[in-house]
């Protein structure tokens, strides 16, 4: 991403107007921004009016002439989508309850819209201005500057754009105007959103990334980049930099490209002709270079760039980028798609990233949710479609965190047969904008230039020879299904389901979803968040329909046929736990359902990694998060309140993670870290549901190898089990201290398939398994104690857990409350929750959040489980 200093902005204050007829006045309006006042400056457009053309009737002449009045438009943010924009200036109520988002009139959006924005500038003889559009316009659009319609653009999403206004920008006050038209997913390289969510009315038509002015002189640089080799050692590495530079006259120039990559620095002389085009290469090496790794396996140091074009001794022009070197492969093992970085494999476990429904941008939730990623211990992020934000690709490279971008499915993506030469050339722009914008991140793991299908020969070539300007160097993967393609060969890859509810033991199968090879996008379905949330998004009818009515479709979840109804979710809890008897029931044996499946995903695909045949290598939980709020596919919901789903994961994905296997018994020792871990034990404790001890054995002088699974004893089946038992897993270091805790609940009787019967998306069930045992534990009895210290702008409150009854406490959980009272605070992350502990055990759990979050009341700590009452408890300054 180019990185430019910025100017200060002039901007008034602006109102948030209802949609409202404009007119035309003979005073001019007071300019909002300043246009840029030195060559090698750039400033974003930070906001814009917006109105719809059913008012704004005028046209592009008369919209973009500074005289006009648009005080009664509607103000809205830079990067806005028309019903995003008007959802931020509050014309509707509360679109995430129940059905409001069903009401809003979709006509609204079937005219074009026009976003507006003045400003002022001086521009000095011999500088050139340009207009940026970091994005396609969803929909297309037409862009008019000073009365005079400077271009257009396509349907595309991507593809940037930059106009040379030069000779229609003037001082004084000028005026941009841009008609957005409407957008139609299905027959444009638009935004799409599947199966994932409703759709937004407005087909997220409109501009939704920067807008920006940029001064140069008489040259410019364009898309700086640069390629890296690293040496296989991995103790040198040779850089190439890399940039357009172009001369904006019509007479020859030479110009000096110089520039530094930390302290090091360089330059070169560029002759070019009138209006000439040159790549710039400039060579650099480096010894013992600093490393980019994953989280998991090091540090994430980044260099910087920056670049500078001089005319005559003047800077003309300057950019600059951070940029990480590190080496990231792809291979085919045993059928399943094998990363490397750095040369070392890369178990990828991760999730499905969505944007906002709207497209609506808010950096604190961008960051909190990349947060949760790495609390999580997943590594990767898919986006499938909806590419994001420049920040996102930022976050994960400070974080250490693999992104795998690339084109979405069942849409005009994948209608290659429909394409016309325009189609093809909107596909190659995209490829084009999305390498020059991603390249230089050291996050990206590789790019998708097919989901569900991959491309024609024809559609192979628009994305590579796009890839290939950007100098593309991560692997392309030709689909996220079992698909190849002319040039870029077999995925790797699998998606034979599951998407709704399987039961835990179908992940350690060796069929479809199963943990082998390299499963692009799986999960289990419904994914209940807890009370507090539900009840923020649901209506009471909702309410009552969730638990009592499996056949009944869901307007929270999704608007298609097969994942409408939670149906096989909740026959499964039923029979499995016992049918629910209240919503609050419900809730509890939901997140019991969440957490064991989810933990058994991931710890599946987590030991079968170090299998001699068909091992596992990758895996996409369908999906990371919610677009909007739902009952489905997430690890956290939309209101960012970790429950189940989050912590069933997270237990999988420890770092130093001890576990058991549904298939035969045998406990395993998965490490992330690249090094062995050695003088380890565990002890495996077998306990009825009446807390009597059936078998307690430890094994000692235990190695966990680096960056891969070990496989240890078995775990018994003593005489005398309850039909539900528990077994719990302590691994303790050569002191004895534990350093990972695992509690299973599991049963006599088997949860057992009906694999002839699977589906794309499913996998039916002939038995449950009996966990019903649970609701007959006897009341549990807990102490609770909490305190709380805060340093700067965050907070941490400490929990202790002791059991000091006679029965097993089991499954508790504790929140962050606002006040004794209070609703439940997030995002918040936790060491662990959703703990079991038995007679004489304590554990203490820590929460970590932003102290603001409180809103000024004091933090309170509630805790509630299975068969033990809720309670709450201050959380006192310590």
């Amino acid at each position: 991403m180019l990185r430019r200093s910025q100017v200060p902005w002039l901007v008034t204050a602006l109102g948030l107007a209802l949609v409202v007829p404009a007119g035309v006045s003979d005073a001019s309006a007071q300019p909002r921004v300043a246009a840029p006042a030195a060559p090698g400056q750039v400033v974003t457009v930070p906001g814009w009016k917006l109105q719809t053309s059913k008012t704004a009737t005028q046209g592009g002449a008369t919209l973009s002439s500074p005289t006009y009045d648009d005080s009664s438009w509607t103000s809205v943010p830079a990067r806005s989508t028309v019903m995003g924009g008007l959802i931020s200036a509050g014309k509707y109520g509360d679109l995430n309850y129940s059905t409001n988002l069903k009401n809003v009139d979709k006509s609204d959006f079937t005219v074009p819209w026009w976003y507006r924005e003045t400003f002022t500038a001086s521009p000095a003889a011999g500088t050139h201005t340009f207009l940026r559009l970091n994005n396609g316009i969803i929909g297309g659009s037409e862009i008019w500057l000073n009365g005079k319609k400077i271009g257009t653009t396509d349907t595309g999403a991507y593809p940037s754009h930059e106009f040379d206004v030069t000779d229609t920008v003037k001082s004084g006050t000028n005026a941009l105007a841009i008609k957005a038209s409407p957008a139609d997913p299905k027959k444009q390289l638009s935004i799409f959103w599947v199966d994932w969510t409703q759709t937004p009315p407005d087909n997220n038509m409109g501009i939704w990334r920067d807008v920006q002015l940029a001064e140069t002189g008489a040259v410019t640089v364009r898309n700086t980049r640069v390629v890296t080799s690293v040496a296989g050692d991995l103790k040198s590495a040779d850089l190439t930099i890399k940039a357009e530079v172009t001369n904006n006259t019509g007479a020859s120039v030479t110009t000096t490209v110089a520039g530094t990559v930390d302290k090091a620095a360089f330059s070169q002389q560029v002759t070019l002709g009138a209006n000439q085009t040159k790549t710039v290469s400039i060579a650099q090496h480096l010894t013992d270079p600093k490393l980019w790794w994953p989280y998991e396996m090091g540090d994430q140091p980044l260099y910087h760039l920056a670049l500078n074009a001089s005319v005559d001794g003047t800077v003309s022009d300057s950019a600059a980028t951070d940029f990480g070197v590190r080496d990231v492969k792809s291979s085919i093992k045993d059928g399943g798609m094998q990363f490397t970085v750095n040369g070392k494999p890369l178990l990828v476990r991760g999730g499905g990233w969505s944007s906002d429904l709207f497209l609506r941008y808010d950096r604190q939730k961008l960051t909190d949710q990349m947060s949760y990623v790495r609390d999580l211990g997943l590594n990767t992020v898919r986006l499938e479609g909806k590419e994001e934000n420049d920040e996102l690709y930022e976050i994960a490279d400070r974080l250490g965190i693999m992104l795998m971008p690339g084109w979405e499915c069942c849409s005009y993506w994948q209608s290659y047969s429909k394409w016309t030469a325009a189609d093809h050339t909107v596909a190659k722009e995209s490829a084009v904008t999305e390498g020059l914008r991603l390249r230089n991140h050291p996050s990206i793991l590789g790019f998708y230039i097919g989901s569900d299908t991959a491309p024609t020969a024809a559609v192979e070539k628009d994305y590579l020879d796009g890839l290939k300007v950007s100098d593309w160097q991560a692997p392309i993967i030709s689909s996220a299904a079992k698909a190849s393609s002319p040039q870029t060969g077999a995925s790797g890859n699998k998606m034979d389901g599951p998407y709704w509810w399987v039961p835990p033991n179908y992940w350690y199968g060796t069929q479809y979803g199963g943990a082998f090879g390299f499963a692009s996008e799986v999960g289990p379905g419904p994914t209940i968040p807890d009370s507090d949330a539900l009840k923020k998004y649901l209506s009471p009818q909702e309410l009552s329909d969730l638990w009592q009515n499996g056949s009944k479709a869901q307007y929270h979840l999704s608007p298609s046929g097969e994942f409408s109804k939670l149906g096989s979710f909740l026959t499964a809890l039923g029979k499995r736990y016992g049918a629910p008897k209240s919503l609050d029931d419900f809730v509890s044996k939901s997140q019991l359902t969440n957490y064991e499946v989810n933990r058994a995903q991931f710890e599946a695909f987590g030991r079968n990694q170090s299998k001699s045949s068909k091992p596992a290598t990758g895996v996409i939980y369908w999906m990371l998060n919610n677009p909007w709020p739902t009952l489905y596919w997430h690890l956290f919901d939309y209101s960012m309140q970790p429950s189940g789903s989050y912590f069933g994961a997270k237990a999988a994905l420890r770092p130093l993670h001890v576990q058991f296997s549904y298939d035969d018994r045998s406990v395993a020792l998965v490490n992330t870290g690249l090094a062995a871990k050695s003088g380890l034990s565990v002890q495996t404790t077998i306990f009825n549901t009446d807390g009597s001890v059936k078998s307690d054995t430890t094994q000692s002088d235990v190695t966990a190898k680096g960056n891969g699974s070990t496989t240890l004893n078995k775990v018994a089946t003593p005489s005398g089990l309850s039909t539900t038992y528990f077994v719990r897993l302590l691994l303790k270091d050569s002191s004895g201290n534990v350093i990972d805790r695992n509690v299973y609940w599991l049963s006599t009787k088997a949860d057992t398939l009906k694999w002839d019967s699977s589906t794309w998306y499913d996998t039916p069930q002939s038995a449950y398994a009996d966990l019903s045992g649970l609701q007959n534990l006897g009341a549990g009895k807990v102490d609770v104690s909490a305190s709380t210290t805060t340093s700067g702008d965050r907070s941490t409150t400490a929990v202790k857990l002791t059991n000091s009854g006679s029965k097993v406490a089991f499954f508790l959980r504790a929140t962050i409350r606002k006040g004794a009272s209070g609703g439940e605070l997030a995002p918040v992350t936790w060491s662990d929750d959703y703990v079991t502990i038995w007679p004489g055990e304590s554990v203490t759990l820590q929460a970590d959040y932003r102290t603001a979050e409180l809103g000024g009341a004091q933090p309170n700590v509630q805790v509630a489980g299975v068969n033990v009452a809720a309670k709450t408890v201050a959380a006192a300054p310590r």
